[in-house]
């Protein structure tokens, strides 16, 4: 065990560290700046215990009705062997359905180390190296239609516009690359045209803080459109086209997730890493219904963003290098102990942590009389004033020390004077 493994088993209390998954990967992106939340989950304590013993325990997640939801749609989506599941995203992808395709189960069966190795195996097995039959810039021929022609309008990937689709052969769009003889792939192995293949619940894996984490995207398809594409089976309505806009941000970072897992295993064995689609297929039932519906989400975004997490995280010991050498999230130390051991750790609350942090509440407390607490656009609009007790002095004319905020003051007094001109004109 290193040193900086053992300061990390000191600061949980040597207490195994908890494992992350894709949902955890996800949220670890809500807030990057916050480096209380990158020495806790780069440490794998266990945060829900720890936000419980401090007195401000965890009020999100999951509820069993939602969970029971989620698993009864996704089983409808997938029966018949994929069936409907297949010709959705084929249609989504602007590709024609297949006559001919398989289906392997990866969720059962093998232990995990088994798993994992059997997952890497068939899905690397549907790459062959074979030399392109087309010139350059030729179109596919399994591009036979085109999405904005297959049932599908629009382009998706950004919230709002989750019931849309966007344009095959073009960069950002469904099948854009990967196939035969597109540029940037010439020469190079591909997916061979064997029929399509599809792989239920495979186990990926990635790196976080220097610990492997077993991944598991709902399902992989092969050999539709000339790549890999995740597809992510969420139980959340998409309603006259249009889905919650926090839930589909939240569906794209967590496939994004999937797909770089997805291109680490491909770049290991050998094997061209832009084989993996960045457009994910999301399958959602449509409006009030239980009846499925696809549409295409962009992730590159994303994909940035979590490959720039993960690679601050795998940078443990510059982060510990900050932290008191008596820090702990032991949660079974004293809770005044954790509670001055938290505060040495400089914290970034915004609103938005209330989603997506198991300590949110403890920092919203923190930040009380805090313009932080008021969330970024707020704080940033006030030019870097630090405290609400402040921001209502210089409002309400105080002089201004600091000749830097004296922009950010007469706006404020200006804001004012305008709230008593509308509250005296409604009396």
């Amino acid at each position: 065990m290193t040193s900086s493994e053992q300061r990390l088993a000191k600061i949980r209390g040597g207490l195994p560290p908890r494992r992350h998954n894709a949902r955890t990967i996800a949220a670890l992106t809500g807030n990057p700046g916050c480096t209380r939340r990158a020495v806790l989950d780069g440490a794998g304590v266990d945060k829900p215990s720890l936000a419980e013993r401090v007195g401000f325990p965890a009020r999100f997640g999951q509820s069993r009705f939602a969970i029971t939801r989620g698993n009864t749609f996704e089983a409808q989506v997938k029966a018949d062997g994929g069936a409907e599941l297949l010709r959705l995203v084929a249609e989504r992808l602007g590709v024609p359905v297949p006559a001919v395709a398989s289906w392997t189960d990866l969720g059962d069966g093998d232990e995990l180390a088994g798993r994992v190795e059997r997952s890497a195996a068939l899905l690397t097995d549907a790459v062959t190296p074979h030399e392109p039959t087309e010139p350059d810039g030729a179109a596919d021929p399994r591009q036979a239609a085109s999405p904005g022609h297959a049932g599908s309008s629009g382009h998706a990937g950004s919230p709002g516009h989750a019931g849309s689709s966007g344009h095959a052969g073009s960069p950002g769009h469904a099948g854009s690359s990967g196939h035969a003889g597109s540029p940037g792939h010439a020469g190079s192995p591909d997916l061979v045209d064997q029929g399509a293949a599809l792989f239920d619940h495979p186990l990926l894996g990635l790196e976080v803080a220097g610990r492997r984490v077993h991944l598991e995207p709902d399902l992989v398809a092969a050999r539709l459109g000339g790549r890999f594409h995740v597809v992510e089976i969420k139980s959340f309505p998409v309603v006259d086209g249009q889905a919650d806009a926090a839930k589909l941000a939240a569906a794209a970072v967590q496939s994004a997730v999937y797909v770089l897992a997805l291109r680490e295993l491909l770049a290991t064995r050998g094997l061209d890493p832009d084989l993996v689609s960045h457009e994910v297929v999301l399958i959602c039932p449509r409006d009030f219904t239980n009846q499925p519906v696809a549409h295409l989400l962009d992730v590159r975004k994303q994909l940035l963003v979590v490959r720039r997490q993960l690679d601050r995280m795998a940078q443990l010991d510059e982060l510990l290098a900050g932290v008191p050498a008596d820090f702990t999230a032991d949660p079974a130390a004293d809770p005044a102990t954790l509670v001055a051991s938290l505060s040495q750790v400089p914290a970034r609350y915004a609103p938005d942590c209330l989603a997506s942090c198991e300590l949110a509440y403890f920092c919203r407390q923190e930040a009380g009389g805090h313009t932080a607490a008021l969330g970024r656009p707020v704080r940033e609009a006030l030019g870097g004033i630090d405290r609400v007790a402040e921001v209502l002095a210089l409002a309400a004319g105080e002089p201004v020390a600091d000749p830097q905020r004296a922009e950010a003051a007469a706006l404020l007094r200006t804001a004012a004077r305008l709230r008593a001109e509308a509250l005296s004109g409604a009396a």
